[in-house]
């Protein structure tokens, strides 16, 4: 039996994790730092993303390393894309917003 399409669907759902994971995380910094109870926000989005990280790896492997592992390799994969977007420039409004411009 062919297993390839099974690997490439771990591997998107672990993109989808860990976008959701990192994506989360961008969303609590910037939340928590301004927000008057910041150790709130960054205990609850702890626990809430690692459950559901913890949890979409378990329902997505089946048991099976192989799917385990591609999962894993999307939530790497995720990783990397979302620190690179969360890592780009502003553009240019947000620029102007700051140095007090229109």
């Amino acid at each position: 039996m062919n297993d390839a399409p099974r690997l490439v669907l771990s591997l998107a759902a672990g993109c989808v994790l860990g976008a959701v994971f990192y994506g989360g995380l961008w969303w609590t910094v910037r939340r928590g730092v301004s927000s008057p109870r910041p150790a709130a926000w960054f205990l609850t989005s702890l626990v809430v993303r690692t459950l559901v990280a913890v949890l979409g790896f378990y329902l997505v492997s089946g048991g099976d390393l192989r799917r385990l592992l591609a999962c894993l390799a999307g939530f790497v994969v995720a990783r990397v894309a979302v620190t690179r977007i969360a890592a780009a420039p502003p553009g240019p409004a947000a620029c102007a917003a700051k140095e007090g411009g229109p």
